[in-house]
Protein backbone atom coordinates (compact mmCIF):
# COMPACT_ATOMS: atom_id res chain seq x y z
CA UNK A 1 0.00 0.00 0.00
CA UNK A 2 2.91 2.56 0.99
CA UNK A 3 4.52 1.90 -2.95
CA UNK A 4 1.09 2.85 -4.26
CA UNK A 5 0.45 6.05 -2.69
CA UNK A 6 5.04 6.82 -3.10
CA UNK A 7 4.15 5.96 -6.82
CA UNK A 8 1.25 8.78 -6.53
CA UNK A 9 2.96 11.39 -4.92
CA UNK A 10 6.49 10.87 -7.55
CA UNK A 11 3.44 11.38 -10.73
CA UNK A 12 2.21 14.19 -8.98
CA UNK A 13 5.45 15.76 -8.54
CA UNK A 14 6.70 14.99 -12.05
CA UNK A 15 2.78 16.82 -13.32
CA UNK A 16 4.25 19.60 -11.13
CA UNK A 17 7.17 19.89 -12.45
CA UNK A 18 5.79 19.89 -16.08
CA UNK A 19 3.54 22.62 -15.72
CA UNK A 20 6.19 24.63 -13.65
CA UNK A 21 8.40 24.10 -17.22
CA UNK A 22 5.46 25.22 -18.92
CA UNK A 23 5.01 28.03 -17.03
CA UNK A 24 8.64 28.99 -17.18
CA UNK A 25 8.43 29.02 -20.87
CA UNK A 26 5.84 31.09 -21.76
CA UNK A 27 7.12 33.51 -19.03
CA UNK A 28 10.66 33.80 -21.01
CA UNK A 29 8.50 34.40 -24.42
CA UNK A 30 5.54 36.30 -23.35
CA UNK A 31 7.38 40.17 -23.03
CA UNK A 32 8.79 39.28 -26.87
CA UNK A 33 5.29 38.54 -28.32
CA UNK A 34 3.09 41.05 -26.58
CA UNK A 35 5.98 43.65 -27.60
CA UNK A 36 4.85 42.88 -31.04
CA UNK A 37 1.43 43.04 -30.56
CA UNK A 38 1.77 46.39 -29.49
CA UNK A 39 4.26 47.47 -32.03
CA UNK A 40 1.89 46.07 -34.89
CA UNK A 41 -1.14 47.24 -33.45
CA UNK A 42 0.89 51.01 -33.74
CA UNK A 43 1.72 50.42 -37.38
CA UNK A 44 -1.92 49.56 -37.66
CA UNK A 45 -3.05 52.92 -36.35
CA UNK A 46 -0.79 54.98 -38.36
CA UNK A 47 -1.27 53.19 -41.95
CA UNK A 48 -5.26 53.98 -40.90
CA UNK A 49 -4.22 57.41 -40.77
CA UNK A 50 -1.87 58.42 -43.61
Amino acid sequence: MEDIERRKFEAEIDKMMAETMKILTEARWYPFVATAAIFGAAIAVVKLFL
